[in-house]
């Protein structure tokens, strides 16, 4: 493990141009349950399966089902950033790395400090009403009493969270790609890469070195110059 941290240390040393994908692994560590492991969202049990509480069609017929999962199990703001979050802010302050790209909702990069994030499902932190466009901030979904929460217009707000059945942001998956194409060191972690078309991200990679840190091994550790099987807190805590 040291060997590996110390590859991980000189690799990083030696890159200008590094940018970061993360799915939720990142956040684990902040207390927020992930979706695939045992103890995750989709182990868990509910009157209705989590993938199809979070899909567009769940959302527009039962809507006041889905708020109640929603705040729940989705509400982030009471979480604070982990080592991995403040690290990453880190080397984006001395220009080392130059964008974050996240497959989570929670906002924790922004928190700790990353300015240039590339949110790939959007984020809980941002609301709005389906009618009138009227932006509503976390704290107004999740610390109301509403079991559907509308706007001043009589409209629904809508988390501006990618559902299933919901396309992700084009231009937000152009940047995605543009960063990643121009980078010289990719550290993905956090992340099963199976879930597309997030996964396939990593395909546009043509820098030098790909690093994988996750707990589990992934479909694309073959392709990686460094694969660290661990927890991304013990890792990054060591940079």
């Amino acid at each position: 493990m040291e060997d590996k941290i110390n590859k991980l240390k000189k690799i990083i040393e030696e890159s200008n141009n590094i940018v970061f994908f993360g799915g939720a692994g990142v956040s684990t560590e902040s207390g927020i349950p992930d979706f695939r492991s045992k103890d995750g969202l989709y182990n868990q049990h509910y009157k209705y399966p989590p993938e199809e509480i979070l899909s567009h069609t769940f959302f527009e017929n039962n809507t006041e089902e889905f708020f109640r999962f929603y705040k729940d199990k989705l509400n982030s703001i009471k979480y604070e950033p982990n080592i991995t979050h403040i690290k990453l802010a880190e080397l984006e302050k001395i220009g080392k790395l130059k964008a974050v790209i996240t497959q989570n909702i929670d906002g924790l990069h922004q928190k700790a400090g990353s300015k240039r994030v590339y949110e790939l499902h959007g984020s809980v932190l941002r609301n709005y009403c389906m009618k009138c466009k009227k932006f509503y901030d976390a704290e107004y979904i999740f610390n109301n009493n509403y079991d559907i929460p509308t706007c001043n217009c009589g409209g629904v707000i809508k988390p501006d969270v990618v559902l299933y059945e919901e396309g992700l942001d084009e231009e937000i998956l152009e940047n995605s790609i543009n960063c990643i194409q121009n980078a010289d060191m990719l550290i993905v972690a956090g992340t099963s890469l199976t879930v597309y078309p997030a996964s396939g991200l990593i395909n546009y990679f043509r820098g030098k070195n790909l690093v994988l840190i996750n707990k589990d091994s992934t479909p694309y550790d073959s392709r990686a110059n460094l694969v660290i099987n661990d927890r991304l807190g013990k890792v990054f805590s060591q940079l």
